[in-house]
């Protein structure tokens, strides 16, 4: 029985070449991921972030002037919007006013202390006078009696003689006369002593009611005082809440888009728009946490940004944050209970471009995606 001898199918020398050819390339470009991977770590888990500033009036009002337009750039202290001022102008001059009042009420108070001084001056002045008027009318009483002791004893004398007709009745009469005035004057003295102690008394009086004045005038001094530096406080609140309505650029930026419109009120806290800094950022890359084993602050990257795929930027890592980015989360997972499934966590670094000439940066803005590469082999400042 013959056999069937099938010829033999020859290999194909192309295929061969082909499959070779790939074999090569799938193995070179496995030992470069290999190589590169062991030098650089990569992720396209990155934005370019900026400084973001809220525009925040400080009082509310309804405004009356916008004086910027969308995406504008501003500078530091730049007034963007201006609220009407109608209701902090009056409480100004509110208390300008009760500043005014206050200081004439201060005025007042030294003038009756002054006048409350004169007075007292005079008072005590006719207190000593009438405490030697006093002393004058005791030593005028003292006469007196002295007088009326005198001519009493020669009455006495006299009225014997006359009852022995020793005297005239002439002489009698005499005696009797000089008693009788002496005891009119004694009187008369102890009146001008009685009027002289009231008068004193009254001037003591109004010494201490003049004191008191005084003290009460020295007390509105105080209050007036205090009432003005009260009032000048008012105005230095009130010319800082009047400054508060022109609504100023914090820092140079560019402005986001402006949704206001005059008249409209705005609120105390309220963001009305933001100011970007578009001269300082920088880089957030989301690294999963199996990569930063040799990930350290100061390390060279490259970056490039989406927009713009075919420009390398320069850039090196200034900082890891402190926890990873799901524990900033809104409601943070909790694996304390239920069950379990690991869930590989990344952790956000702080690039910074290192090239300040690159004119391509002006170009850059925040929220931009961009790819993330980090020379592991670079030097760095931390270890």
């Amino acid at each position: 029985m013959e056999e069937n001898k099938q010829p033999k199918k020859k290999l194909n020398t192309k295929f061969i070449i082909i499959l070779g050819a790939l074999v090569i390339l799938g193995g070179g470009y496995g030992v470069y991921k290999y190589l590169h991977g062991l030098a650089h770590e990569v992720t396209d888990d990155a934005q370019v972030d900026s400084k973001i500033t809220p525009v925040i009036p400080k009082v509310s009002g309804y405004i009356e002037k916008i004086l910027v337009q969308d995406n504008q750039m501003v500078h530091k202290g730049d007034t963007l919007v201006v609220l009407d001022q109608s209701e902090f102008v009056l409480k100004l001059q509110e208390s300008k006013a009760a500043l005014q009042q206050a200081e004439g009420q201060l005025s007042v108070a030294h003038a009756n202390v002054n006048t409350a001084g004169v007075t007292i001056g005079v008072s005590e002045a006719g207190a000593v006078a009438a405490t030697t008027t006093i002393e004058t009318a005791k030593a005028n009483v003292e006469a007196a009696k002295v007088q009326v002791w005198r001519t009493k004893n020669d009455y006495d004398r006299y009225n014997k003689l006359f009852q022995n007709q020793s005297i005239t009745k002439q002489q009698y009469e005499q005696a009797l006369a000089a008693k009788e005035t002496a005891e009119r004057q004694l009187q008369v003295a102890n009146a001008q002593l009685a009027a002289t102690a009231k008068q004193a008394q009254a001037t003591s009086k109004q010494v201490n009611t003049s004191k008191a004045q005084s003290d009460v005038s020295k007390a509105q001094i105080k209050v007036a005082e205090a009432a003005i530096n009260q009032y000048k406080t008012n105005i230095e609140n009130a010319e800082l809440y009047l400054s508060y309505t022109y609504v100023i650029a914090a820092e140079d930026g560019q402005l986001s888009k402006i949704n206001l419109q005059p008249g409209q009120l705005v609120q105390a806290g309220q963001s009305l728009f933001n100011i970007v800094n578009t001269k300082q950022i920088y880089v957030t890359a989301n690294y999963k946490e199996t990569q930063l084993e040799k990930i350290r602050v100061g390390q060279e990257a490259i970056i490039k940004v989406d927009a713009y795929p075919h420009h390398e930027f320069k850039a090196k890592v200034t900082s890891l944050s402190p926890a990873t980015g799901a524990k900033f989360a809104l409601l943070p997972p909790d694996n304390a209970s239920g069950n379990f499934v690991k869930t590989v966590q990344r952790l956000p670094i702080k690039i910074e471009f290192t090239d300040e000439k690159d004119e391509m940066l002006k170009l850059i803005r925040p929220g931009m995606n961009v790819e993330a590469d980090i020379l592991l082999k670079s030097n760095t400042t931390e270890k």
